[in-house]
């Protein structure tokens, strides 16, 4: 924690109740099944003392086990081994004493093999074929003309057909947990990916002409591009580009001023655009899982930016890239020493302010947290809470939550146990996996079979430059929050009380991307169950990032829905909200500006940045230096 100076004093004494693990089950009795980690590998819980009864203290992890697991991770990218062969094996074993769904299946694949047999007798002739099977709308690898020539086009309707018949062979196999019938349903789906004919030199007939039109060009140029990358993986270099796209240079350039630093975060606050302002300022919580300026990129597409040149005055929170140092930070250090730090020094610099606190992701899951501390402790300091693409119910968070279960949260912590964090080239490589076709197999053919290096965009160069976890920190958030949903359920404690998302009662807004694999936008959606507040729901097209960074921008498509519930309002279940709430063409910044406006308070004189009197000098222009932390 800090004293009053701003300075970090250790808390990592077992009597401190935000580093002893306060996650419990609410009610006496129930906490055998929320015992958590600590830093040192041992258990404790809040309400029985600095450590765990012996009645349920799990056996410590050995070295020889953690050096074990280590290893096996350099083959399976964080991956458990367990937890996929647990999968399959029930599916299995459940799919053999099935002999219904056994003959169905077999059933399912004579006649696709008949309907195949009698396409490619025909598809010689070149005549108009109505094809075997479509790909799916967002599947665009067999759009080109050339896919519908022979021998092509049978190639790749082979494809198609193999690839339904294991999505019917994965799915509703009865007796299969729901978490195993997912997890082997994508892993399925990423191996059969591989062997896309579309993935293949022989077997693309767009690379096959390119290759013929420029004789092997195309091939020496994507074997160039191949070993560049190569060469800046091994020495664990950004990506080629990336340097066009340095924060404080070319991103991230809002003019601001760093005004607080502690060990964990800078807060910045950008400098005021407009002769007035609004009373009320401005909180943006990013997520502590990548770096901030996604919300201040290129001037022409930063939240930050937009809203500063309408009359915001804005704070942002810039997460310290953490190190072997860090490994025992925890999810109360990033509450207190993060978020609510944050709350004191705005308020600080902006007295008699109320906050609109803005979170992104974790950063939004994060700021509820905060808000419902708040709220319990008869705080007002926040005026409105907004969540862009942020959950607050875990129960369904996608194909991440594919990921998370006891066996790989047991394989991630050794993973994370030597260095004391988690690579954020893991995160990274666990995000790419869940978009797999487009994030990964499309540029592999596009650079190393095309021989065409897409310029890279502001939104990529930020994507490559990832952040760490640290070990107990990331462990906690995935157990508590994920594993356990104690946010969501009235288990989440800090200081050892229980807190409750519905003692908050200031306006929400909430965005919902329509193609978020991370934060799932009827997952998001449930916080109209969790809340009793007025909530202003927004679905924006695009996925977890491009429906969140959305700037009104002429000839881009977009499109949006967005409607309110009163405090008092009854509750509208997601398709009927999405089918009764009308489309609108464009951003959808506009609305929430207007929005926020609402509740910013009159105009006033534009502030200075930062305040002397109050003990928050400025200290470094904007971005600060965390986010520069490789």
């Amino acid at each position: 924690m800090e004293d009053s100076h701003g300075t970090v004093q250790d808390s990592s004494a077992p009597d401190n109740p935000g580093r002893a693990g306060v996650a419990a089950a609410a009610a006496p009795g129930a906490w055998e099944a929320h015992t958590v980690v600590t830093g040192g590998g041992r258990f404790a819980h809040p309400s029985d003392g600095p450590w765990a009864s012996p009645v349920d203290v799990r056996r410590e992890t050995s070295g020889m086990d953690r050096v074990v697991t280590a290893a096996i991770n350099r083959f399976t990218q964080g991956i458990s081994p367990a937890s996929v062969v647990g999968a399959y094996a029930d599916w299995l074993v459940h799919l053999n004493g099935s002999p219904g769904t056994l003959q169905e299946l077999s059933a399912r694949a004579a006649r696709q093999f008949a309907r195949l047999c009698l396409y490619a007798s025909q598809a010689p002739l070149n005549a108009p074929l109505q094809p075997c099977i479509s790909p799916l709308p967002q599947d665009h690898r067999f759009d080109a003309p050339e896919w519908q020539q022979w021998p092509f086009n049978v190639i790749y309707q082979s494809f198609l057909c193999s690839q339904q018949w294991w999505h019917h062979a994965t799915r509703d196999v009865r007796g299969v947990t729901r978490h195993h019938e997912h997890l082997v349903t994508f892993l399925t789906r990423q191996w059969i990916d591989v062997f896309s004919p579309s993935n293949w030199l022989l077997t693309n007939p767009q690379v096959l002409r390119a290759t013929a039109q420029e004789r092997g060009a195309n091939l020496l140029r994507g074997a160039q591009f191949w070993w560049q990358d190569y060469v800046k993986k091994l020495a664990e270099e950004s990506p080629e580009g990336t340097e066009q796209f340095q924060p404080g240079v070319a991103v991230a350039v809002t003019p601001g001023k760093v005004v607080f630093r502690n060990h964990l975060i800078e807060l910045i606050q950008y400098g005021a655009q407009t002769p007035t302002v609004y009373h009320d300022p401005v909180l943006i919580i990013p997520s502590w899982i990548l770096k901030y300026y996604i919300l201040d990129l290129s001037p022409h597409n930063s939240l930050v930016r937009y809203l500063v040149e309408r009359g915001h005055t804005v704070f942002m929170v810039s997460w310290r890239n953490p190190g072997s140092e860090d490994r025992d930070l925890a999810m109360d250090d990033y509450l207190k020493q993060g978020v609510l730090r944050a709350v004191d020094a705005v308020s600080a610099i902006c007295p008699h302010a109320r906050i609109n606190g803005v979170g992104y992701c974790l950063g939004g899951t994060l700021l509820a947290i905060a808000a419902a501390l708040l709220a319990r402790n008869g705080d007002e300091r926040l005026q409105s809470m907004t969540l862009l693409a942020s959950q607050l119910d875990f129960t369904e968070p996608g194909e991440l939550g594919l990921f998370i279960d006891a066996s790989q949260l047991a394989f991630l912590e050794d993973v994370m146990w030597e260095k004391g964090y988690l690579e954020g080239k893991q995160m990274s490589g666990a995000f790419a996996m869940l978009n797999s076709r487009d994030l990964l197999w499309s540029r592999m053919v596009r650079d190393y079979l095309m021989g065409e290096r897409q310029p890279l965009s502001d939104l990529n160069a930020w994507n490559s430059d990832t952040t760490r976890m640290p070990y107990r920190q990331h462990r906690e958030y995935l157990e508590w929050l994920y594993l356990n949903n104690d946010l969501a359920e009235g288990r989440y404690r800090v200081d050892g009380r229980a807190i409750a998302l519905t003692d908050i009662h200031v306006p929400i807004f909430a965005v919902g991307t329509a193609r978020d694999t991370v934060s799932p936008w009827r997952s998001v959606y449930k916080l109209h169950l969790l809340t009793d507040c007025e909530v202003t729901f927004c679905l924006s097209s695009g996925g977890h990032n491009v429906g969140v960074v959305n700037p009104p921008e002429p000839g881009v498509q977009r499109s949006y829905q967005v409607a309110t519930r009163n405090a008092d309002g009854r509750y509208v279940d997601p398709d009927s909200w999405l089918a009764a709430t009308p489309v609108r063409e464009g951003s959808w910044w506009p609305d929430f500006q207007a929005w926020l406006s609402q509740h910013s308070g009159s105009q006033v004189p534009a502030p200075s940045v930062g305040s002397v009197a109050a003990g928050y000098p400025p200290l470094d222009d904007a971005p600060g230096t965390y986010v520069l932390i490789r």
